[in-house]
């Protein structure tokens, strides 16, 4: 379904594309930022907290040595576990950092077979293929990642491309 090539260049479009709205979003004022806009987890920074508690639960599924540790406890706490706009932006740019070097270790045996974890969503265990969920993890992060863009155009900021044509080597 996927190979490790789409793992790596996935996990660099997203620091690349963290950089871009985070950058952008700089240019707001904290309350600009904080300003509820009708998303699913309200505010610029609310979603950006968000996306850190996605990517940390996922990277606790896929990485072997279990160094990732969730950042909050449920999905309606995630947007408000970084009260700080500074310690957020530092934490997103370390975490781009370690999905990078995952990705650089991810051998093509490591996308085959399934997952299996608990959800809290859904309440109970689940049992995926490895490569969906990889897949759905980087989808994940374009989804809110849109979100965003949109909140920060709206609110009068500038964020660059977002084309995965255009990702820079």
């Amino acid at each position: 379904m996927i190979t490790t090539q789409f793992a790596q260049t996935m996990a660099r479009y997203n620091r690349w594309q963290n950089r871009n709205l985070y950058e952008a979003a700089d240019t707001l004022s904290d309350a600009a930022r904080r300003q509820e806009r009708g998303a699913f987890f309200g505010s610029i920074h609310g979603t950006l907290a968000h996306l850190m508690f996605g990517d940390g639960i996922w990277m606790s599924r896929f990485a072997a040595d279990n160094s990732f540790k969730p950042l909050a406890q449920s999905i309606p706490e995630s947007p408000h576990m970084f009260p700080d706009w500074v310690a957020l932006r530092a934490a997103r740019a370390a975490l781009d950092e370690r999905i990078i070097a995952w990705a650089d270790a991810v051998r093509p045996a490591d996308l085959d077979g399934d997952l299996t974890w608990y959800s809290g969503v859904m309440k109970r265990e689940i049992t995926k293929p490895r490569a969906l969920l990889i897949t759905h993890f980087f989808n994940h992060q374009t989804h809110h990642r849109g979100q965003v863009h949109a909140m920060l155009t709206a609110a009068g900021a500038k964020p660059d491309d977002t084309d995965l044509m255009v990702l820079p080597d």
